[in-house]
């Protein structure tokens, strides 16, 4: 009777819980070092055909906040806060 209820429990927090994802990237006219050698060691392992390799970060975010428009809000502030710098990257938020 108690694992069912903890099951429950769990289940109910699955619901509740809103999944967001998270790209960072470098603005475009800011230099890509990173980027530029992923490329280049790209093209020496045979990979011809790339024109350009820019790299960024990518988060998955869980919030049990119900409200999607406040939990957005909040991913937002996230980002703006600590994970872009936004001087120098743009971030993309999508609900997954």
């Amino acid at each position: 009777m108690k694992l069912t209820s903890v099951k429950l429990l769990l289940l109910n927090l699955k619901k509740n819980k809103l999944k967001f994802s998270v790209t960072v990237t470098l603005k475009k006219d800011v230099l890509d070092p990173q980027g530029k050698v992923v490329q280049n060691t790209l093209k020496n392992l045979g990979m011809r055909d790339l024109s350009n390799v820019r790299q960024g970060k990518y988060f998955e975010i869980d919030l049990s906040i119900d409200d999607q428009d406040k939990a957005e809000k909040k991913v937002d502030e996230m980002c703006k806060k600590l994970l872009a710098n936004l001087i120098i990257e743009d971030y993309k938020i999508s609900k997954i």
